[in-house]
């Protein structure tokens, strides 16, 4: 593993929870049926899989053309990207919010099997600390997210989205459920 920079202590480093407005923007888009890289503190759907149960050594137990989401641990990304082009061939989707780095070999293996790329603009996310579950500004780097549709076959398509608008539509989302 890599040397690290992070204040974060160990054994929450790779726990950062995703930002729920985020989260719910793209949920309106994919309707997620699982959390594949969750534990039960963090986890954003009712099936979740988490270290106990890891999605890396099982079929995601979720109906083919749905999608499942998953934020990985950073600290080691590739096996995930794999997972989610295997189960892509088999007609699960999945989501993948990942840093924005296109130099890193995982990058480069996910172009071979993902269908779109959406760069996130405009700003950093704040992730939830996974000690306090306060959202925490400061991120080192952009993020984007991979998708994989089920039975992929189509060229790769690069989007982008503004930060703000996807914050903002979000928290309506979440709003507007808690009103109902």
């Amino acid at each position: 593993m890599a040397d690290h920079t992070s204040k974060t202590p160990l054994e929450h480093r790779d726990s950062w929870r995703t930002p729920p407005a985020l989260f719910e923007y793209f949920n309106r888009r994919f309707d997620f049926k699982a959390d594949i890289a969750a534990c039960k503190e963090n986890a954003l759907c009712e099936l979740f899989y988490s270290e106990e149960n890891s999605a890396l050594d099982q079929t995601w137990e979720v109906p083919t053309l749905s999608y499942v989401w998953c934020n990985p641990p950073y600290s080691d990304i590739g096996p995930w990207v794999r997972a989610a082009a295997k189960h892509s061939k088999s007609g699960i989707g999945c989501v993948m919010l990942v840093p924005a780095d296109q130099s890193v070999g995982w990058f480069k293996e996910s172009l071979l099997s993902a269908s779109e790329i959406i760069i996130i603009t405009g700003g950093r996310l704040a992730f939830i600390n996974a000690a306090t579950g306060k959202p925490v500004t400061g991120n080192n780097k952009g993020s984007q997210l991979l998708v994989w549709q089920p039975f992929n076959d189509t060229p790769i398509q690069t989007k982008y989205i503004e930060r703000d608008y996807i914050l903002t539509t979000g928290t309506k989302l979440i709003d507007a459920r808690s009103a109902a």
